[in-house]
């Protein structure tokens, strides 16, 4: 059991990792096909990477403690096995059961040649699964049994090469029988596929409330956030792609994010009809509450309202980061004034998690408050 545990296990860790970084994506694509962030989607996504993780692993893993393998190999090791349903023949003989006395039948479940063949076959059947939600229709079975194929194919022939040169020899065969199983046990689990689908929304509903949401001018405030994010994430993005390189001085970092600010937040959605590229990634742009386009007035006010945070942080920390010696008479009020400070950003930042709970639980019937205090609601394209 140690032996599948520790691929799972590696899976788990490159999964979580993955999850991380492609945690905004997935929010921008979602929105953008759907209108919303659909939890089931989400979760058919992330498990397929994890399940194509953990099938890749289970095939490669563990992996051999030298680039050498040759070396661990006498020099007539055969590496391939072209005979099929060899697997049948293996479970025959190394096998104990009475096959005329049923009873014995459990023994099999014992029995390494039985167990490796029952792995093959159930490796890819989860995908025959994800194969009959993504192509619903039960008439694409060659597809998913192609499919199931090339991908089987695929793990065998990085096997006989060795990860395709990492190892000057093969440290697992190539098996013909390993394509028969993979392939079938995808074919079976894209038969049997509804029964499970059934417990689950199908694609037709998900896609039925896209349509659904389309209809309607009401932008998610999940989207809402997801923009300004997106929009101050290239500014951190452009900040280490130019001056970052060259200089780590922070007031010059703070002067340059600044900028930058007002330049996404304000000169930009000014002159591009109340979108800045966060608002058009996410097909969604600002209005003034009497329906016209924001004047600059109200886009400087909430320019402002995102930026105050920021920059509180940002001085902030530059003035608790100065360090005292501990015998000189500012010391102790330096202490007072860092727990003032440390104690304000808590503050500060826990008002600002509690707003944007309470207008991500109110689903859009609130505005958030930079666009409050702009006068300033979204609406979609």
């Amino acid at each position: 059991m140690s032996v599948y545990l520790l691929p799972i296990n590696i899976a788990v860790i490159i999964f979580c990792l993955l999850s991380f970084f492609l945690f905004i994506p997935w929010l921008v694509y979602s929105y953008r096909k759907y209108g919303y962030l659909s939890i089931w989607a989400s979760i058919v996504a992330y498990s397929f990477i994890f399940y194509m993780l953990s099938a890749l692993f289970l095939v490669l893993l563990p992996l051999p403690e030298t680039r050498n393998t040759c070396a661990m190999q006498p020099p007539d090791t055969v590496h391939y096995t072209l005979v099929p349903f060899s697997f049948v023949r293996d479970i025959i003989t190394s096998s104990s059961v009475v096959w005329s006395q049923p009873s014995t039948y459990v023994r099999l479940l014992t029995q390494s040649a039985f167990l490796q063949a029952a792995f093959n076959f159930i490796l890819l059947l989860p995908l025959g699964v994800y194969l009959r939600y993504f192509f619903q229709q039960r008439r694409y079975w060659k597809r998913a049994l192609g499919l199931g194929f090339a991908l089987s194919l695929f793990f065998e022939t990085t096997q006989i090469t060795g990860i395709y040169g990492i190892y000057n020899c093969p440290y697992r065969i190539f098996d013909v029988d390993d394509l028969i199983l993979n392939s079938t046990g995808a074919l079976f689990g894209f038969i049997i596929a509804p029964v499970i689908l059934a417990l689950f929304p199908s694609r037709d509903k998900l896609i039925a409330k896209a349509n659904k949401l389309k209809e309607s001018s009401l932008v998610p405030p999940l989207s809402q956030l997801l923009a300004v994010i997106i929009d101050y994430f290239l500014i951190k993005i452009s900040w280490s792609l130019t001056f970052g390189l060259f200089t780590t001085s922070e007031f010059a970092e703070i002067v340059y994010k600044t900028i930058c600010f007002f330049i996404l937040f304000l000169v930009v959605p000014l002159i591009w009809d109340g979108k800045t590229i966060g608002t058009n990634i996410l097909r969604f742009k600002l209005i003034h509450v009497d329906g016209g386009a924001p004047p600059w007035q109200s886009l400087l006010k909430r320019s402002i309202a995102l930026y105050l945070p920021l920059a509180t942080s940002w001085i902030l920390n530059i003035f608790d980061s100065i360090e005292l010696d501990m015998n000189s008479i500012l010391y102790p009020y330096h202490v007072w004034t860092t727990m003032a400070i440390f104690g304000f950003l808590v503050i500060m930042w826990a008002v600002l998690f509690i707003h944007t709970a309470v207008i991500l639980i109110k689903r859009g019937k609130r505005n958030f408050y930079f666009d409050y205090v702009a006068d300033l609601v979204p609406r979609k394209k």
